[in-house]
């Protein structure tokens, strides 16, 4: 698949690329990609959650009336989970919500979340860029000439680049990511990819 190569500004440098067949072409596994992303989603939770059971309660552990007579349920503590104030019942207890993907499915479904993008014809391919300084109005008008402003955008960088970074990171639709940062959900989650040129190899090298 050849694409135009664009400059950050939006002119066509008259070049072309050819997008590897290997990573950009592959047919798209579904299921692959849905174990990745919910790997993906499980491992940003942090799983700390956690409510006081009855034994955890602080309060007096006094019979708090008498067994018969009362003509109501009897009732051994006030830190019964029937009462107001007193433990939760089966609550919720810090848990580890991350577990192993074999690395063969994780680069199938990143191969796969690419070619969907290729297949849309979702993915820019930009020259190589940099920000004299960060500055979110340089990333703005970048946008604004690829026309993408109103759109979800996910930008790759060979390398970590502080002016580009900290220049998109206060726009909501945008981020920036490295090319070894790469990951099935980000890749789904934006509207279209843009792919520096520089990119390209590390991502080859990534899979290879």
């Amino acid at each position: 698949m050849e694409l135009s190569v664009l400059k950050h500004n939006g002119e066509d440098t008259g070049r072309k690329i050819t997008l590897d067949d290997s990573i950009f072409g592959v047919s798209p596994n579904d299921h692959a990609i849905y174990l990745d992303v919910k790997s993906y989603l499980a491992n940003q939770r942090q799983g700390t959650h956690k409510s006081k059971e009855r034994a955890e309660i602080a309060g007096s552990t006094r019979k708090i009336k008498k067994q018969k007579g009362t003509g109501t349920a009897r009732a051994g503590s006030i830190k019964s989970p029937i009462f107001r104030g007193g433990g939760r019942v089966f609550g919720p207890r810090p848990k580890d919500y991350s577990f192993k993907l074999n690395k063969k499915t994780k680069q199938l479904a990143r191969k796969s979340a690419l070619a969907h993008k290729a297949a849309t014809n979702d993915i820019t391919i930009l020259e190589d860029f940099n920000f004299e300084s960060p500055r979110t109005k340089s990333y703005l008008e970048m946008l604004n000439s690829l026309s993408l402003a109103s759109s979800k955008t996910l930008l790759v960088i060979p390398d970590t680049d502080k002016n580009i970074i900290l220049s998109g990171r206060n726009l909501k639709n945008a981020k920036v990511i490295t090319a070894n940062q790469i990951n099935t959900y980000s890749i789904l989650d934006a509207d279209k990819l843009l792919v520096s040129e520089g990119s390209l190899e590390k991502i080859k090298n990534l899979f290879n």
